[in-house]
């Protein structure tokens, strides 16, 4: 077996996210979330996220009327909240040694407000952190990842108002009170820099209710609201938990400018710059200088507590945790040139890179880019917990899922992956996005998928359920097994009337 540069210990695994994969939407007195009234969207041109995930208060309004699943696919997923065990076992099989999951906060708290948490959602996700452990799963939960509850939008106008802080970080107790025995890494919010391409999902507002001319002004208010609500969350962890460790998450949208016309340079440059500014507050503990010039310039006021700066100086995050799908390349002409979309970001397209079925880019050389260039930033531990490809799959007449192009994708990013920590960046784990075949985020499609594990259900909500192994499956196994060692070694993939199937925990 070849050598490996993963350290000892390194997370492998594979994440998912409560509002795609759950499903049971209306189980055990759970509150609506701004993802039950995301719609299904096939025909939806990748490169307009803003029809992708816009909504308004009249979409939402009919969302609340419909008990529609077939519309809103996300409150059924791929009915994990039923299927869990067997999900594990595949995990196990796999050999994870870590599963990123979330917490739905309606669950817990159906409107947000409410004085107590329902028992039920407590008991579900203690059985599904207990089954993780029994399994030698380290499970990463977060905490706010686009499920927050729906009330709070009617109420509050979601996390313009700063009384949400207060109850998230309330919510956020009650997670590391009952489950901070099982739960060692903890995430505060989901891709938090994503306020302004989709800021119903992410902070849930409805800009229709305010004047245009103040959607910047309420939009950078709110995130201000979810970084100290961060900082407060991470303050409680600390206390509760002092053994646990709590990461920020950011989208990863790496800027590549076109040429090296100095004025490409510098738009780059300041498109990614405004990508870290996320990351900055969360992880150095305070606002960048650029940032109030601009507010100051733009006449952008975002009320601040007297105490908020200081609390986001006191309690920075342990760890930086992002998402990475992909480069985007701009230029000073680029509505001259042609366009590519994906994961809700759009660019001048690439000529150096092949796209994948949905035209996003593929460029694992952007990982090792953007991993260097994190940790030369921050010198904390950096965690790849989204990354992956979502394809069409076929599964052929013996059953089997010959999912190359994963395979290849996955190939080039873990190398990329090796090549950082070999340039001496701490990498602590990587969990690939969708594992198990679930739900996608903007167009709310199961034919887009991403896993490793097939579930028999298509974009119409037919199917069993069941789930099935493609030929990733095995691949991802050795890779695991072997530390990040074998990316290219042959392995078996046995037809499926072969495969014993997961064995009985």
């Amino acid at each position: 077996m070849a050598t490996s540069v993963f350290p000892e210990g390194f997370l492998w695994g594979g994440a998912l996210a409560a509002n795609q994969c759950e499903g049971a939407w209306n189980v055990g007195g759970k509150g609506l979330t701004v993802a039950d009234c995301a719609t299904y969207k096939p025909h939806v041109d990748p490169k307009d996220y803003k029809a992708q995930v816009g909504m308004t208060s009249e979409q939402v309004a009919a969302a609340v009327a419909s008990d529609d699943e077939h519309e809103y696919p996300r409150r059924h997923g791929n009915d994990f909240y039923h299927h869990y065990e067997e999900d594990l076992d595949l995990c196990q099989e796999m050999g994870f040694k870590t599963l990123r999951v979330s917490i739905q906060w309606a669950r817990l708290y159906p409107t947000g407000t409410e004085d107590e948490p329902l028992q039920e959602g407590i008991d579900f996700y203690r059985r599904l952190f207990e089954a993780m452990r029994a399994r030698d799963i380290e499970p990463l939960v977060t905490l706010h990842h686009y499920e927050q509850p729906l009330a709070l939008t009617d109420l509050y106008g979601g996390w313009y108002d700063r009384a949400v802080i207060d109850y998230f970080v309330r919510y956020a107790k009650t997670c590391f009170a009952e489950f901070g025995d099982l739960v060692k890494y903890w995430l505060t919010f989901n891709e938090i820099d994503s306020v302004f391409r989709h800021c119903f999902t992410t902070i849930g507002l409805l800009l229709d209710r305010y004047p245009a001319d103040k959607h910047e002004e309420i939009i950078y208010q709110s995130v201000h609201n979810q970084f100290v609500a961060s900082a407060l969350a991470t303050k409680a962890l600390h206390e509760m938990v002092p053994d646990a460790a709590m990461g920020c998450m950011l989208t990863r949208t790496l800027v590549y400018p076109l040429d090296c016309n100095p004025q490409n340079m510098l738009l780059a440059q300041r498109e990614n710059r405004e990508n870290y500014f996320y990351s900055d507050v969360q992880v150095l503990g305070q606002y960048p200088a650029w940032v109030k010039r601009y507010w100051a310039k733009k006449g952008i006021h975002v009320d601040m507590g007297l105490d908020d700066e200081a609390i986001l100086a006191c309690y920075p995050v342990d760890f930086i945790s992002f998402s990475y799908y992909q480069s985007v390349v701009d230029s000073i002409d680029a509505d001259k040139r042609e366009k590519v979309g994906g994961n809700l970001t759009t660019g001048v397209k690439n000529p150096y890179l092949p796209t994948s079925d949905w035209g996003w880019q593929m460029d694992p050389d952007g990982l090792h880019y953007s991993l260097i260039d994190m940790w030369d930033r921050y010198h904390l531990p950096l965690f790849i917990v989204e990354n992956g490809l979502g394809a069409h799959d076929t599964v052929e007449s013996d059953g089997r899922i010959n999912d190359d192009y994963r395979i290849d994708y996955f190939r080039g990013h873990i190398a990329a992956i090796g090549a950082a920590i070999d340039d001496g960046v701490d990498v602590m784990g990587y969990t690939p996005w969708g594992c198990i075949d679930c739900v996608s985020m903007s167009t709310c499609q199961m034919s887009k998928r991403y896993g490793f594990v097939y579930v028999d259900l298509d974009d119409d909500g037919r199917g069993t359920y069941a789930r099935s192994r493609k030929k990733s499956f095995y691949w991802y196994q050795q890779v695991v097994e072997s530390n990040g060692a074998e990316l290219d070694g042959p392995f078996e993939y046995p037809a499926p009337a072969d495969d014993p199937g997961p064995e009985e925990s």
